[in-house]
């Protein structure tokens, strides 16, 4: 245990991490076993490494000193110095090879460690519900996921095993240096407690600046990350400056926090450089008044000086190590941070899969904050029957698209209850809930697939004469055969190869292929003119048809044809009714349509 102290100080979190992935450690226990096995080996020659020369100096360079054993002075010397140099030779090949193995070994346990942190923490990341995320910057989560789990790999090989090999090495060689000499052998350790106590000192400011460090590099790559992502915006409203200025700020940061760590870290070695010269220097002279006294060899000082030189690479080790291991372990700990988020949003313990739904939802007395103490609804109550249109409209924060959140159960209601034909969603898996409400958004967020793969992502087993029917509906496409590939084309990164209206018809054939029987439209026409709007409102209506449709929209023309709309503000449905009904009152509806018939009239002329 006391060995182990020092570590403990000087990487708290290490044995945290490693604890935590120790069932996937565990795992690998054959190439475990075999990397351990290596390493014994290794040991176990490396403590033989000096006794050849112990030989050559005692039997064949200098006998007349009495030798290493009696029995070799009967063998000729040069036979003898043959012996002794062909298993120097030997042991070191032999050595070589056994540490190899244990590398090898070691490596590929890492290496799937690694991979197993990485789909766990991607895993843990896809669940975590969007409070979590809204908070979060994406480069940091980003980082955490490549950059942090790479680190971890650090521990195992990097560091970990020359720590461990070290340390074994030494156990062995301090039993022989006792068997050799006691007094020695209590001589060459004074100087140990120094070397440990140095390096507890600063291993543990080294941990912190560290996990400073990995904590400026993950705001490093938020912010390019972030301004990458909205290159347009950037470029449109001529923020290149300020954002460049802000990432060479953080980035500032970063080398200051790399730099800090990396003085402290040569700080530690030269400290544990300059003790372990004092302890040779101390072995040096003793061991040489012994061979004075003829009571040592000057084999046995050699083989003395040998085992010390070994026996000081734990803390030289530690020391140049400690800098990789406190990033391994700051890193380690990010991740753990993560890990150990708990989704506010999961399946119940009686959740059961949920039947094919027929479409009739109903909302029972919806309360929702995001925060404690402000209510984003209060006490929305609403029955809708299988394959109405529902449009949602209001003011911008009245609650539209969090009323549409609770109902994909991106969110729990603080009070109330969502049902689906009758039952509680809450009461159902979310692998079976959500798949069946297709949504279509504001913002349709394509990947960097074809156009083909675009439609059909997600669902399996599906043929080309369907993702081309969905493509019809969506009005989507007349403009796709007319591109160079067809629906082999490939879209650039979030579709921006494509233009508003095409990402959306695209996004509509997506759900339209899944054939789900409740529709979420999510200000879908948003940011598009007259020609593209026109395609996309036709291909919304192909789609709505035959299924329970919740309309969100800015847009009140949109809305006439649902039955019911509900007119939101502040959290609460003010108005609720038809089109008609809705005018006829006057009211808040009446009058917000009224001007947006007027800017319309006003604009049209000019287009």
């Amino acid at each position: 245990m006391k060995r182990t102290a020092p570590i403990q100080q000087a990487v708290p979190g290490l044995w945290q991490v490693i604890r935590y992935f120790w069932p996937d450690i565990r795992q690998q226990w054959p190439l475990l076993l075999v990397s351990g096995l290596a390493l014994l080996v290794e040991v176990g020659l490396r403590v033989l490494e000096p006794w050849p020369l112990k030989v050559i100096f005692d039997d064949v360079l200098i006998p007349a000193q009495g030798g290493s054993l009696p029995r070799l002075d009967r063998l000729d010397p040069l036979l003898l110095l043959t012996v002794a140099v062909v298993s120097i030779v030997t042991i070191t090949g032999l050595r070589a090879m056994a540490a190899y193995w244990s590398n090898v070994s070691l490596a590929i346990v890492g290496s799937r460690v690694m991979m197993r942190v990485r789909d766990r923490i991607y895993r843990h990341l896809q669940r975590l519900s969007l409070g979590y995320h809204h908070q979060a910057r994406s480069g940091d989560l980003i980082i955490r996921v490549s950059s942090d789990a790479s680190r971890l790999q650090e521990i195992l090989l990097t560091a970990a095993l020359p720590l461990v090999t070290s340390i074994l090495t030494l156990t062995g060689m301090v039993i022989v240096m006792a068997w050799l000499d006691g007094k020695l052998t209590l001589l060459s350790l004074l100087t140990f407690p120094l070397c440990w106590a140095a390096t507890a000192r600063f291993s543990q400011r080294i941990r912190q600046a560290s996990y400073q460090q990995r904590k400026q590099e993950g705001a490093v790559a938020a912010t390019a990350a972030e301004s990458l992502a909205a290159i347009k915006l950037v470029q449109a409203l001529s923020l290149e400056n300020a954002f460049a200025d802000l990432f060479a700020h953080q980035n500032r940061r970063s080398l200051e926090d790399s730099v800090a760590t990396k003085r402290l870290a040569a700080h530690l070695e030269r400290t544990v450089d300059g003790l372990t010269a004092l302890g040779t220097a101390l072995v040096l002279w003793y061991g040489a008044r012994l061979v004075i006294q003829n009571t040592l060899t000057p084999g046995d000082v050699l083989v003395f000086m040998s085992y010390l030189k070994n026996a000081f690479k734990p803390m030289q080790n530690f020391a140049k190590y400690t800098g990789r291991l406190a990033k391994a372990a700051a890193s380690g700990e990010r991740i753990l941070q993560v890990l150990e988020q708990t989704p506010e949003v999961t399946d119940l313990p009686h959740a059961q899969p949920a039947p094919i739904f027929k479409g009739a939802v109903r909302l029972e007395n919806l309360h929702f904050a995001y925060a404690p103490g402000h209510e984003v609804l209060k006490g929305i109550t609403l029955e809708v029957q299988p394959g109405q249109q529902v449009a949602v409209v209001g003011p911008s924060g009245s609650g539209k698209s969090t009323l549409m959140s609770l109902l994909l159960r991106l969110y729990n209601p603080t009070h109330g209850r969502v049902l689906i034909d009758g039952k509680d969603i809450s009461d159902y898996t979310l692998n079976s809930l959500r798949p069946q409400i297709s949504v279509v958004l504001q913002e349709s967020l394509l990947f960097a697939a074809t156009l083909r793969e675009n439609i059909a992502y997600g669902i399996a087993g599906v043929s080309d004469v369907e993702i081309e029917a969905a493509a019809r509906l969506a009005n989507a496409h007349e403009f796709i055969t007319a591109l160079p590939k067809g629906y082999d084309t490939v879209v650039g990164e979030r579709g921006a190869t494509l233009s508003g209206g095409q990402r959306q018809r695209i996004a509509i054939a997506r759900a339209a292929i899944r054939r789900t029987p409740i529709l979420i439209l999510d200000e879908p026409t948003t940011g598009l003119d007259k020609a593209n709007e026109q395609a996309v409102v036709d291909a919304l209506r192909n789609l709505a048809q035959h299924r329970t449709t919740f309309l969100i929209t800015h847009d009140l023309h949109l809305a006439i044809r649902a039955d019911p709309i509900l007119y939101l503000e502040k959290g609460q449905i003010l108005e609720q009714g038809t089109h008609p009904e809705l005018m006829q009152r006057n009211g808040a509806y009446a009058t917000l349509f009224q001007m947006q018939s007027a800017i319309r009239e006003e604009v049209t002329p000019m287009g």
